[in-house]
């Protein structure tokens, strides 16, 4: 097995959130075909524990580094006397770079594979025969930039330069990759349109799903009172989009469903909930889990599971994994944005609170839209196994076989 390099902003397991979700498969992925020396941080005491099984893993060398967030806030602030991003400097770790540089000089390395757009920083420290794939997942200075628009000064102001100074950076690492990757085929054609200079460079790879692990076949106790007609939104609830989201549907849309449906209940499933989501659990029938061992019976025992997010980018995989328990999914268009779905799925799509309110009650009282669930589990299988969309990593590493891709 050759020798490649990985490296990413977080700890790649366990995969129990977006990001470390495709991390961590593309890492899985890569070691069935090279030995993978791996470099992350870890902002999670917990996810301490899971080294030896990165390890087994990877076959190569392991390197994590614990990421304070007082003290990465702290080295934050430095970026703006350099004009740089202040991500960049959030992640950027002298002890990291070493065993960069370290591993560069040590081992002949067929290429290397950059998850996220803060760690290609560390690009400086490969010598130019290295190959390397930049992961950037979405255009996170868009991210940047949608934040600013929602937000008031000075936050606003920071967000605004946030956007310009990433992109500025985003634009000169596609440049300087071998290829640059998007998890959705619209974040590809946006990036093209903002860079067009590394237009044949930049190419689309979704996420997939664990279709056997995600099944409706598997059954599990219900964790609702028997009378509950439940609406579940499963992800990390100190993420601001995730927060957003339930905020809104909370505030502006589930009163109005409840004032119909007496037996409807709104469950916020997901880890380290922060103030603002906590509190919600004082409005009627809103609940707030935290963290939960197991996100299956909340899915697979609610009526539809809910994705109202008013910031969002590439795929979500809240939204596939609902799918693929075939349970249906009532979204807003930017929740669905980077999944083609089927009619069946993209008829509970609402783009206003009114909307999504009214096939909310209809899919609760009459089972309108239930049998988009059966639809969402037929497409996920045919169009999102993870093999089918990593094997291109595979051709992209490797120069005979590339073919053109999406």
């Amino acid at each position: 097995m050759g020798d490649l390099l990985f490296l990413a902003h977080r700890i790649p397991f366990p995969p129990n959130k977006g990001d470390k979700i495709r991390s961590y498969h593309i890492l899985r992925f890569l070691a069935r075909n090279y030995r993978v020396h791996m470099g992350a941080f870890v902002d999670d005491r917990l996810d301490w524990k899971y080294a030896s099984e990165l390890q087994q893993l990877c076959k190569g060398e392991v390197y994590l580094r614990p990421l304070p967030r007082t003290l990465a806030l702290a080295r934050s602030l430095t970026a703006f006397a350099t004009g740089k991003p202040l991500g960049l400097a959030y992640y950027k770790d002298r002890p990291m770079g070493r065993w960069v540089q370290d591993i560069v000089a040590r081992y002949t390395l067929e290429g290397s594979v950059i998850f996220s757009s803060v760690m290609a920083q560390y690009l400086s420290m490969f010598p130019r025969k290295v190959p390397a794939i930049v992961d950037f997942v979405d255009v996170d200075s868009e991210k940047w930039r949608a934040y600013s628009k929602s937000s008031r000064p000075p936050f606003s102001w920071i967000y605004q330069r946030e956007a310009h100074t990433l992109l500025a950076f985003e634009r000169e690492i596609a440049a300087q990759a071998k290829a640059s990757i998007f998890v959705s085929s619209a974040e590809a054609e946006l990036f093209r349109r903002l860079a067009p200079e590394v237009t044949k460079q930049v190419f689309a790879i979704s996420n997939g799903v664990d279709a056997d692990f995600f099944s409706p076949d598997r059954h599990y106790p219900s964790p609702y009172r028997p009378e509950q007609q439940v609406l579940v939104f499963t992800g990390a609830m100190n993420y601001r989009p995730n927060v957003d989201a339930v905020v809104w549907f909370a505030k502006h849309v589930f009163p109005k469903i409840l004032a119909v449906v007496p037996a409807a209940c709104f469950y916020i499933v997901g880890a380290q909930p922060i103030g603002v989501v906590r509190q919600l659990s004082v409005c009627p029938q809103v609940y707030v889990t935290g963290t939960v061992a197991d996100i299956r019976p909340y899915l697979e025992n609610a009526c539809a599971a809910v994705a109202p997010l008013r910031i969002a980018r590439g795929v979500q995989n809240k939204v596939l994994e609902a799918m693929a328990m075939a349970r249906p999914v009532l979204a807003t268009p930017e929740a669905a944005e980077g999944i083609e779905l089927p009619q069946a799925c993209r008829n509970l799509v609402s783009a206003t609170s009114q909307e999504f309110m009214e096939k909310a009650i209809a899919l609760l009282l009459h089972g309108e839209g239930a049998d988009s669930g059966r639809s969402g589990r037929e497409y996920v299988l045919r169009n999102y196994h993870w093999d089918n969309h990593l094997k291109n990593f595979l051709k992209l590493l490797n120069p005979p076989s590339l073919v053109p891709m999406v």
